[in-house]
């Protein structure tokens, strides 16, 4: 085998790796999220409580990226490291929530320990693939953010295989994040691999001095304004609608649905990443946003009615609501210096975390004045605001940076 051809091999395996161990931690996000309809059944669960399971992942996201991000931790520690001690934690942290109240306060502060950790895992993830990038950065990162959103959508499947028993959820997320700290060390970084950067708390501030970068990162708040509040709830919406239509045992189907919503958005990533390497990361985004917003509008008309109609819209949704999120990360790590792109990719992931909490926390109680056949429309204010930050990115000459030329 020659030299090209180990080096094609090695980049196949690491990124392999590197995949299924995302997949396998990122299980632990929505690991809680995705029984509060059981918990709510047994347990005296309000709907603020319940959005707590999915924002305390997000506030201590925050943290965690913030402190990364200003000690550059992902740029002065060994990625693989960084990974498999942050999955390790996080599995800890989730399991215990089998042993407390899951009405107590200390189950909010276990998933609020699980974000803390998902900022050693998803950024530096991201800082992996990128290193392994010829062309192909939109792929890479696409097949990175497919793996997400398979492991956001995998609760929701041992949701179902468990028999709506929470603590099979729980436990087998739990399981699952260890696997992943285990697959990662056999993981191995790219020859992309800018070298350890110089301790610079102030280089968090180039995500916004910079004007390419201040636009991709606006196109990402758009975004993430949509995406989280979306995954977060849809079980809920699913179950709600079903109801109203009638359906046979609709807690049980809502939750195949949600996985089959979510997991849709793998399907999205990758072809989106293949797309905008080839068409443009801006088209792509805007093209994405622009649907998704769409979708997120007009749900609302097929709410309670045929199950089939619902679900048509839903998956469409879930593919494009998560089609463009690697293409922004994308964006960063071709207008970034090589040296920060691992704390530039933080601060975009610690900022997007941030807008989650409002439309998290917005939902319910949007739903609770309007009713939930309406709760998902104000999703769409992200995505079309989105579109113009986008645009304008198009037209910036430092633009031809992004996809070999093709903005």
């Amino acid at each position: 085998m020659t030299a090209l051809g180990f080096a094609r091999r090695d980049k196949v395996i690491a990124i392999t790796l590197l995949a299924t161990a995302e997949v396998l931690a990122l299980a632990l996000w929505f690991s809680a999220s995705a029984v509060v309809p059981s918990l709510k059944a047994e347990f005296p669960l309000s709907d603020g409580l319940a959005a707590l399971y999915t924002s305390a992942v997000a506030i201590g996201f925050i943290a965690g990226t913030l402190v990364s991000a200003v000690l550059t931790l992902s740029d002065r520690i060994k990625p693989a490291t960084l990974f498999s001690i942050s999955a390790l934690i996080a599995a800890l942290a989730n399991a215990l929530i089998l042993i407390v109240d899951p009405t107590s306060t200390s189950a909010i502060v276990l998933r609020m320990i699980t974000g803390v950790c998902m900022a050693g895992i998803y950024p530096v993830g991201m800082k992996m693939a990128s290193s392994w990038t010829k062309g192909d950065t939109g792929f890479l990162v696409g097949l990175l953010v497919g793996a997400l959103t398979l492991g956001s959508a995998l609760p929701h499947l041992f949701n179902v295989a468990g028999g709506i028993d929470w603590r099979f959820t729980l436990g087998a997320a739990s399981v699952s994040a260890i696997l992943a700290a285990c697959l990662i060390r056999f993981a191995k970084t790219g020859p992309n691999l800018a070298p350890a950067a110089p301790f610079n708390p102030t280089a968090v501030l180039e995500a916004w001095r910079n004007k390419p970068l201040r636009l991709a990162n606006l196109g990402y708040l758009g975004h993430m304004w949509e995406l989280y509040a979306m995954w977060g709830w849809i079980g809920l919406f699913l179950a709600q609608s079903f109801s109203q239509s009638g359906l046979l045992d609709p807690v049980f189907w809502a939750g195949l649905a949600t996985f089959a919503v979510i997991a849709s958005g793998a399907l999205g990533s990758l072809g989106g990443g293949i797309f905008a390497d080839r068409m443009g990361r801006t088209t792509l985004t805007m093209g994405a946003m622009a649907i998704s917003a769409s979708c997120a509008a007009g749900v609302g008309f097929v709410f309670g009615g045929a199950p089939i109609a619902m679900m048509v819209i839903c998956i469409i949704w879930g593919i494009t609501v998560v089609a463009d999120s690697a293409q922004f990360s994308s964006c960063v790590i071709e207008l970034s210096d090589p040296r920060y792109v691992g704390s530039m990719l933080t601060i975009q992931t610690c900022a997007g975390f941030l807008l989650t909490l409002v439309t998290i926390h917005m939902l319910p109680i949007f739903a609770g004045l309007v009713g939930w056949q309406w709760a998902m429309a104000p999703l769409a204010i992200g995505p079309a605001l989105g579109v113009v930050a986008m645009a304008r990115l198009h037209v910036h000459p430092e633009s031809k940076k992004l996809a070999n030329g093709n903005r």
